[in-house]
């Protein structure tokens, strides 16, 4: 029984490590002068956390991190909180990160760890994420579509392309965590 539960404790405690990481990524916060939508880097937190923690693991920390701003914990971008937020305009990007961390999860947990899966994995999670951020920014604020991807998107791509290439470097590092070489069994009968 001790066993079974070891793995489940371990994966509880990378949880709330990378919500923690997520929350912390929110305070590295660089506002845009012309865009509600700041630079992050819970993004890139919540990035990792798919890779490396898998789909279930991964929604339970973005869950919390969404969970905690809920309460009205200053956890979002720039130490901000509460339902308003989570309704405003970044509203999108971050309901984005749940989605996308699952995404992200489920193409890079089946079969066999792959850098390229990991790669179409947080493409396709990116996708989900700026493909709900953007919209909503643009419902929320009554933008035209050129104006909600200029301050929406367009200024983070080239940041989303470093934290894809840190997010794929960091995993394949850290990986080995997650499954650690099992302790040699002794033969003796006592």
């Amino acid at each position: 029984m001790r066993q079974s539960q070891s793995p489940n404790l371990r994966m509880m405690v990378f949880a709330c490590l990378s919500a923690a990481l997520i929350v912390i990524g929110g305070y590295i916060s660089f506002p845009l002068p012309f865009s509600p939508v700041p630079i992050v880097l819970s993004d890139f937190f919540m990035m990792f956390a798919g890779l490396f923690l898998g789909a279930s693991w991964g929604v339970v920390s973005v869950g919390l991190f969404l969970f905690l701003g809920a309460l009205g914990l200053p956890v979002f971008a720039g130490g901000r909180a509460g339902l308003p937020v989570l309704f405003g305009p970044t509203g999108g990007f971050l309901f984005g990160d749940f989605l996308a961390v699952l995404v992200i999860g489920l193409i890079s947990g089946t079969g066999k760890p792959s850098s390229l899966k990991d790669l179409a994995a947080l493409a396709v999670g990116n996708i989900i994420l700026y493909g709900l951020g953007v919209p909503w920014l643009k419902q929320v604020l009554k933008l035209s579509w050129e104006n909600a991807l200029a301050f929406g998107l367009t200024p983070f791509m080239p940041g989303m392309i470093i934290k894809i290439v840190v997010a794929l470097a960091l995993v394949k590092m850290l990986r080995p965590l997650l499954h650690p070489p099992a302790a040699p069994t002794s033969s003796r009968v006592q």
